[in-house]
């Protein structure tokens, strides 16, 4: 559409609507903003905001974004990093981004980075430059200092999915779950344990890799490193390391993959292997993504809160950007039971 003038071939501007609906500029900004954030109460519109809205529709008024930003000094939308798209994980999260963001008055710009450090350099820059409010980061890594430079030059962000250092985050407690899935496997009576471990740069594998074996050691359990084996976080990842837990004399009883889809290639292993999942090997995974309970053998895993953690994501960007400090948000994961886990067998101990 051609946003012109009433009298002349001009852009309609929000003094125009102003002017003709009787009311000062800040007034019909005020009305048609709350309009365009879905804000306004329940109740009955004002005359004024019936007039103005009527006004701006018969004008074909339409917001400039950009001419709002200069005044405002925001644009209302947020930038999201994510290693890909294709990865339920994060597809999951940043859906409930999206839709939280929407409810606040936000639009979102998602770039995947490939878990690529220049990548992720050059897509920030790049959403930097259109002017975003802030960032929501599910890409950092451990081993890069690039988050820090982020907080030194003073920009909006918040983590999600994984953390890195005291920078402010909304993760699952990933530890915990560990944890939980160490506590799991062990009350099976499974001591043979071994963890497909994730990407080593990558919080989520290192904490739930460092839970799980933290409560081994406390019960007496030994886990060479044999048996710890780092993987990409996919079906190929897991089942190229449990080719390699597999191929030795005395395989262990129980695997625990730090992801649900490399789980799942743990799982295709063993099918190959001619080896039973849950009877012959307890499989565990991390978090619970809809596939796992559809499974021939439905898999035992770690859920995690991925909807609340997009969601608080934005909550706490929202509350940043409002001038509040945020800290370190850990959502609590829950063991969830199937039948991929079963009690060791006696021949195996």
């Amino acid at each position: 559409m051609d946003l012109t003038h009433p009298e002349g071939g001009e852009r309609v501007t929000l003094r125009d609507v102003a002017v003709r609906a009787g009311v000062h500029v800040s007034t019909a900004s005020r009305v048609l903003r709350r309009r365009d954030r879905g804000t306004e109460s329940r109740g009955r519109l004002s005359d004024t905001a019936e007039r103005v809205r009527r006004i701006a529709d018969e004008l074909g008024y339409r917001p400039d974004p950009y001419a709002a930003s200069l005044r405002t000094q925001r644009t209302d939308t947020f930038g999201v990093l994510v290693p890909a798209l294709t990865d339920l994980v994060l597809a999951t999260i940043y859906d409930a981004i999206e839709e939280t963001a929407k409810e606040r008055g936000y639009d979102t710009f998602v770039a995947n980075t490939r878990d690529d450090l220049e990548e992720q350099r050059r897509r920030v820059d790049l959403l930097l430059d259109r002017r975003v409010d802030g960032l929501i980061l599910g890409d950092a890594r451990l081993d890069s200092t690039f988050v820090d430079e982020l907080a030194a030059r003073d920009v909006p962000f918040v983590l999600t999915s994984r953390r890195h250092g005291a920078h402010p985050s909304v993760t699952c407690d990933d530890e915990l779950g560990g944890r939980l899935a160490a506590q799991h496997l062990l009350a099976l009576g499974h001591r043979r344990v071994a963890v497909v471990a994730g990407e080593p740069y990558a919080s989520t594998g290192q904490d739930r890799t460092r839970g799980f074996l933290d409560v081994c050691r406390e019960s007496g359990v030994r886990v060479p490193a044999s048996r710890v084996l780092h993987s990409r976080f996919d079906v190929a990842g897991g089942r190229a390391a449990a080719e390699r837990l597999l191929a030795v004399r005395t395989p262990p009883t129980a695997v625990f993959a730090v992801n649900d889809f490399a789980a799942i290639g743990v799982m295709g292993a063993l099918r190959d292997y001619g080896m039973r999942v849950g009877e012959d090997v307890a499989v565990v995974g991390y978090n619970d993504v809809p596939i796992a309970r559809e499974l021939p053998v439905p898999l035992s895993t770690v859920r995690s809160p991925l909807r609340e953690m997009g969601e608080q994501a934005v909550a706490a960007l929202c509350a940043r950007l409002d001038g509040q400090d945020i800290g370190v948000v850990r959502l609590a994961p829950e063991m969830i039971r199937r039948a991929s886990s079963v009690p060791v067998r006696r021949d195996q101990g």
